[in-house]
């Protein structure tokens, strides 16, 4: 399997029909997993926890949204044996956790999409640390789940600025903040710079206006690690903007 980045967004982004055929899009070209294990910007906890495996509830974990958002349901299977699995593949060095907690807008607004039929087991696990060094040795570890048939997910989003951000339409322009970061962000990954892209706190143009917290940009270095080859260019196979804010996803071989 491969691995992947997702900007997945606020609730009204399955409202966007370019997002939604886009991402529909990128599901349809992956194999069929056999599980997925998603990490989301919006769960961070040391040390590392794992979610709920036998029956997974939402966490909706917004507010201002209209009433439906609030009523969205993905029953999907949990995956006792991926936890299993992920526990064994930490270091002694390194404990793990269980818990109940179902899954986030980051985890299960893009799965609604992508496998709407809610048939995939799924487990979500917190992100136990945003250094980006140690998301990448994290992901390295759990690259062998994608040889078993595992669709690992880092889900956070390319820029995420709301502070920010003056006109909430979804087709707003995008402030130079998010337009520069962006395709500086591009840039990078398709040189393979992931020295750059662990610096971007420094390095990267419309900072920090365009992660004021760096909790959405933190999963992308999940995914990378968890390639196999972080230095490797992976396919962008989404861009452009919503709500000013850049969406761009990517996938890795």
């Amino acid at each position: 399997m491969p691995a992947l980045f997702l900007s997945h967004g606020a609730p009204p982004l399955v409202d966007d029909p370019a997002w939604v055929a886009q991402l529909r899009d990128l599901a349809a070209g992956l194999p069929r997993p056999r599980a997925i294990l998603v990490a989301s910007a919006h769960w961070e906890s040391a040390p590392l926890m794992l979610g709920a495996t036998e029956t997974v509830p939402l966490v909706y974990d917004f507010g201002g949204f209209a009433p439906r958002y609030y009523q969205v349901q993905y029953r999907a299977p949990g995956a006792p044996g991926l936890a299993d699995r992920v526990a064994a593949l930490m270091p002694d060095s390194e404990t793990t956790a269980r818990t109940n907690r179902g899954l986030d807008h980051g985890a299960y607004v893009p799965l609604t999409v992508m496998y709407p039929e809610a048939d995939i087991p799924v487990l979500q696990m917190s992100l136990p640390t945003l250094e980006p060094d140690k998301l990448l040795d994290l992901g390295a570890r759990l690259a062998p789940l994608r040889d078993e048939g595992v669709l690992i997910i880092g889900s956070g989003f390319t820029t995420h600025g709301l502070p920010f951000l003056r006109d909430w339409r979804p087709d707003a322009a995008a402030p130079g903040w998010s337009r520069e970061f962006d395709a500086w962000a591009a840039e990078a990954l398709a040189r393979g710079a992931v020295d750059e892209l662990a610096d971007f706190r420094s390095r990267a143009p419309g900072m920090p206006y365009a992660h004021p917290t760096i909790e959405h940009f933190a999963p992308m270095f999940l995914t990378l690690g968890a390639s196999g080859d972080p230095e490797a260019a992976p396919s962008q196979p989404i861009d452009g903007f919503w709500m000013g804010l850049a969406k761009r996803s990517f996938q890795t071989a």
